[in-house]
């Protein structure tokens, strides 16, 4: 069976169901700890809200299907920012298990490029 609309489906709501459940911890617990990171690259605290954009509002965009370039270009954004700010030094590492140490956020990463090329499908809001 060939439905590449399913497809986009099923990767539309697995990046956006399990990374808004880490905007959902960061709404509960605080970005606090973000605004130290970013202060330690010379950059403006309020920036730390800014993970409510791509851990929240875009992985809301992706579910629903509504501008998903847009949303997958958000999340796309936000994972570079913590990789750079929280993972720098663990991306050429392996993990206890024999991993990529980066593997889940390089899972929501590639998972959000891919749907920046393929777009939303036919199961979507508004592409």
């Amino acid at each position: 069976m060939n439905n590449p609309d399913i497809g986009k489906l099923i990767l539309r709501l697995s990046l956006g169901l399990m990374l808004i459940l880490h905007g959902l911890n960061k709404l509960q617990h605080g970005v606090g700890w973000i605004d130290g990171m970013l202060a330690q690259h010379h950059l403006p605290g309020f920036l730390a809200y800014g993970v409510f954009i791509g851990e929240l509002v875009a992985p809301l965009m992706i579910i629903a299907g509504y501008y998903t370039r847009v949303g997958a270009a958000l999340i796309v954004g936000n994972m570079l920012v913590a990789i750079v700010l929280v993972h720098m030094g663990q991306i050429f590492t392996l993990g206890q298990q024999g991993g990529w140490a980066l593997e889940l956020q390089g899972f929501y990463l590639f998972t959000a490029a891919a749907l920046f090329f393929l777009g939303a499908g036919k199961y979507a809001m508004k592409n």
